[in-house]
């Protein structure tokens, strides 16, 4: 279990603790952070999710590209903002290319 799935469980019991709160008391602003922070824990355990399917295939990868391989997985662990930025740019990308080839 990666520590992106681990921070994401503890940020969204934290939210569920303070919107559960927020119901009790009243207080909207508490339920509303409550909500977000559910919100950021499912996607950090998302995110450790996919962090942990791609080691493993590294894992079963050949001998000769594992070590790249794990330098990019300890990037992705190192900077999650800039590595969902980089996929959803080549996304973008690729998908313009389908188009044009239509």
């Amino acid at each position: 279990m990666t520590d992106q799935r681990i921070e994401g469980q503890a940020t969204e019991l934290t939210g569920k603790l303070q919107n559960g709160l927020g119901n009790l008391t009243g207080d909207s602003k508490l339920q509303a952070d409550g909500k977000i922070n559910e919100l950021k824990g499912k996607a950090k355990d998302a995110y450790g999710r996919v962090i942990d399917g791609l080691d493993s295939i590294v894992d079963k990868a050949p001998e000769k590209y594992q070590g790249k391989a794990r330098e990019g997985l300890d990037f992705a662990r190192r900077k999650p903002l800039v590595t969902t930025g980089i996929v959803a740019g080549l996304a973008v990308v690729l998908s313009a290319l389908g188009r044009r080839r239509r």
